[in-house]
């Protein structure tokens, strides 16, 4: 039986001169896009990128009705709209020229995750963040809840839009959203005269020094994180990582953080579901984990090619090095785009592994601040290259970089499926 949809707040879009800043390559800005002209909006899509290099996205659209502006933004579209959806991504927008022409001119700002929580129960919305295993926790969270028979969506900055799934959310339903540090700067009450909103469940894997690239500070960073629980309401419930028990879980994907992450999407699992705590663990062995997190590159029955991508701190980097049970046979590539963080704790890991192969803009620093040798490759391709040279019998290659991609790559993803296809196309 179908349960009731609840009331939706609801802001009149129709004919509304709304600008969509960025739109992205992760869905979010497509899927707002989509919903705001099934709205009837007036809306126009503008991005810095030319249209080639967002193909996937302006597919993904179809034929919706809308007009585009690429490679450019004009001062002028910005001053004419009455509200601009601002991509998350774009750093400072406290301070971004265009976002000051529409405020100047009486607009509004918001974002896709601002419109997607204004149309829905915020009592049943678990909401989860952190510097590192955010994604993990989130999805392992859904895979547990689904398991327990209830109706769960996952979104957020996991990817895609759920404006397109609203009318498949009932009283019933529970909604999972991971949430950056850009996303809830947007959902504090200080920021942009919005009212602030956090989520009836709220979880915090941890919190490290990132991001200080589009923050500005720690101090700015870690007061975006908290908003996951600023404005939560008497009844609700926040959980820490660093409070779960450390019990040994029966887990697919590797490492001790993923045990951390695994008791805290069960002790968000036992706030919602009735089902005993042990039947919900004995699921958690069927989770697959997620795309370019420690994922073993298969080329037989011994893994020794790991994909972690999405490891874009260098705490993250350490947790995937921790995760095996013997860092001398591990041969790193490490270095990216740099966010303006502290790389010390990669340049550590140095005198325990195998070897270290140095990538991107952040190379020259991670190498400067190693104890020991390490390869400045510069690319991935010369890093694969270098490292398949020096392995020996049972060594294990692993990417997690440690760094964001944005030098080399237009996204986390690019640069693990280029890593992937170099591995597979190996002749060893």
């Amino acid at each position: 039986m179908r349960h009731g949809t609840y009331h939706r707040s609801v802001t009149m879009w129709t004919d509304r001169r709304v600008l969509i800043m960025g739109l992205g390559a992760f869905g979010g800005g497509v899927g707002v896009t989509r919903w705001l002209c099934e709205q009837g909006a007036d809306v126009t899509v503008t991005d810095l990128r030319p249209a080639d290099e967002l193909q996937d996205a302006i597919e993904a659209l179809g034929a919706v009705d809308c007009r585009f502006v690429f490679g450019q933004h004009h001062h002028n579209d910005f001053e004419q709209a009455e509200t601009v959806v601002v991509n998350p991504a774009v750093p400072c927008p406290w301070d971004n020229p265009y976002l000051l022409t529409t405020l100047a001119a009486g607009g509004t700002l918001t974002t896709e995750i601002r419109i997607l929580i204004e149309q829905v129960d915020r009592t049943r919305c678990i909401g989860l963040t952190g510097t590192a295993g955010k994604s993990t926790t989130a999805a392992m969270t859904h895979h547990l809840l689904e398991h327990a028979g209830l109706h769960t969506l996952i979104g957020g900055n996991i990817g895609g839009s759920l404006l397109g799934q609203l009318d498949d959310i009932t009283t019933e339903s529970w909604i999972v959203l991971e949430l950056s540090s850009a996303q809830l700067h947007w959902l504090d009450a200080d920021a942009h005269g919005w009212p602030g909103w956090s989520p009836a469940i709220a979880a915090i894997t941890n919190i490290a020094d990132n991001h200080l690239d589009w923050h500005g500070s720690v101090d700015h960073y870690i007061h975006s994180k908290e908003t996951i629980f600023r404005y939560q309401q008497d009844g609700d419930v926040l959980l820490r990582g660093e409070a779960m028990p450390r019990t040994p879980l029966d887990l697919a994907v590797p490492g001790a953080h993923n045990q951390r992450n695994a008791a805290l999407a069960l002790a968000i699992a036992q706030k919602v579901t009735d089902t005993e705590p042990t039947a919900l663990a004995n699921t958690l062995q069927f989770f697959p984990g997620l795309p370019h997190r420690l994922c073993a590159i298969d080329r037989g029955p011994n893994p020794r090619f790991f994909n972690d991508s999405k490891s874009t701190t260098p705490e993250a980097t350490v947790l995937a090095v921790e995760s095996f049970k013997c860092p001398k046979r591990i041969h790193l590539i490490a270095g990216g785009y740099d966010k303006g963080v502290s790389l010390a704790a990669i340049a550590s890991l140095a005198p325990t592994l195998a070897g270290c192969y140095l990538i991107g803009q952040t190379a020259s620093t991670l190498a400067a601040q190693m104890p020991t040798d390490s390869e400045h490759c510069g690319t991935l391709e010369q890093a694969v290259q270098t490292a398949l040279a020096r392995m020996q019998t049972n060594d294990i290659l692993l990417l997690s970089p440690g760094c964001a991609s944005w030098d080399q790559f237009s996204d986390y993803r690019e640069r693990g499926e280029r890593f992937s296809d170099l591995v597979r196309h190996l002749t060893i």
